[in-house]
């Protein structure tokens, strides 16, 4: 019964007729002005995602445009952007709000004029073409509903006057009712002509605080696939044709210990291990899912005990085993897209098909459990000749090669294997 209702959960998304994207169009990461280090992080990402803190472009008097290409406290966007598009990287930009709340002269003449400015030098066809997306926000929830809504439709109007090639991206939404950290979706009613995009921000936290502990992305009793897959579902009966990108999904890890007599005590964050491995399965599962985009959160931390401050897959900037886990991935998987759920089952283990771009070449699965090491999973290789089979990897170098018992069953684990495969 758990398998066939994770079955159906996973294979929701197949209802859609648009192809999956490619995992180089897919896999991104979350990172922050003027310490992203673009070319440290190619190797993990093709799309990263910018909290744009608005307060740099407009500090002091919201009714004067700075004089781009920099920020009103002398960043250069353009050497700031540039440098990510030199790196290979796409880039979606969202617009830190939270802090102008009550910074505005005029809320709605202001904020539009602001970003109608910024798509038009920074978006596609602008002076300085670097950003592809601009999100309105990223968890507004200092905003009541109806003030985030006047903002919302100002800014995304003067983003459409000024450049209709840029995506606009919502913020932080929900398909349940608007809390502080998100918006309902049902705000998004009625606006489908303002936004390309409805993103979700989703953590697998099986024990909130003070504890704040984690778990795996497959585990149905925290609502992590749930609320994506709720989301997923508003947008088919509400905005069909719009997308839907996770921005933030991630577990800390940390080699440090909480200190016994501050805030973060009780606080439990997961092992490096565990940050690679369900980091890596959760982009196969949103792949699975019918999500367009994934970003990760997030790229470096300060190796700090606490909530979200030691998500990083650098620490200090120097790799975890999750950069090289992801690194893997997608150095494996960037000319794939998701095909279809072979096999979903916590009891049995995970089976998904990833088609190749160009069809010479070999078709692959991605083979795990979700709770379970060295688990014998069946291969259904009937007419197919199986190429190779890697382990992931938790270091720099080549990943371990996977041996198949009885030619057909794999001895998968936690960590995903990557199984290629063609037809005889």
């Amino acid at each position: 019964m758990k398998a066939l209702a994770l079955l159906l959960f996973t294979s929701a998304a197949m209802l859609h007729a648009k192809e999956h994207p490619l995992f180089r169009d897919f896999v991104g990461l979350d990172g922050h002005s003027a310490v992203f280090k673009p070319k440290l992080y190619a190797p993990v990402c093709r799309w990263v995602r910018d909290y744009h803190p608005v307060p740099w472009d407009l500090e002091g008097d919201t009714s004067k445009l700075p004089g781009w290409p920099e920020a009103r406290n002398r960043v250069s966007w353009e050497k700031e952007y540039g440098g990510w598009q030199a790196a290979g990287l796409h880039i979606s930009v969202c617009l830190q709000i939270d802090d102008m709340k009550d910074k505005w002269k005029d809320l709605g003449k202001d904020s539009a004029a602001y970003a109608g400015s910024f798509a038009s030098q920074f978006g596609p066809g602008g002076k300085w073409p670097f950003v592809e997306a601009i999100e309105i926000g990223n968890e507004p929830g200092l905003y009541d509903d109806a003030t985030y809504g006047r903002m919302f439709d100002a800014m995304a109007s003067g983003i459409r006057k000024a450049n209709p090639k840029a995506k606009i991206v919502t913020c932080n939404v929900e398909a349940g009712k608007s809390e502080r950290y998100w918006k309902s979706a049902d705000l998004f009613q009625g606006r489908a002509a303002l936004y390309d995009v409805l993103q979700i921000h989703r953590y697998a936290i099986s024990e909130q605080w003070p504890v704040w502990r984690r778990t795996y992305p497959e585990n149905p009793a925290v609502p992590y696939l749930s609320s994506v897959q709720k989301l997923l579902e508003w947008r088919d009966a509400n905005a069909p044709g719009k997308e839907v990108w996770v921005t933030e999904f991630g577990w800390d890890s940390s080699t440090q210990k909480p200190d016994p007599k501050g805030e973060w005590e009780k606080w439990l964050g997961s092992t490096d291990e565990e940050q690679a491995r369900w980091l890596v399965r959760s982009y196969f599962l949103f792949a699975g899912m019918g999500v367009e985009k994934a970003f990760a959160y997030y790229f470096n931390d300060d190796d700090k005990p606490q909530l979200h401050a030691c998500s990083g897959l650098t620490r200090h900037y120097q790799p975890k085993p999750a950069y090289h886990a992801v690194a893997w991935m997608l150095k494996s998987m960037a000319d794939y897209r998701f095909s279809r759920v072979v096999q979903a089952s916590l009891t049995d283990g995970y089976i998904y098909e990833f088609a190749p771009e160009k069809a010479s070449e070999p078709s692959l699965w991605a083979v795990w459990h979700a709770t379970k090491e060295g688990a014998s999973i069946p291969l259904p290789s009937s007419g197919l000749k199986l190429i190779k089979t890697e382990r992931m990897p938790l270091k720099e170098g080549a990943a371990e090669a996977v041996e198949l018992s009885d030619g057909s069953n794999i001895q998968a684990g936690e960590k995903p294997c990557l199984v290629w495969w063609k037809r005889e």
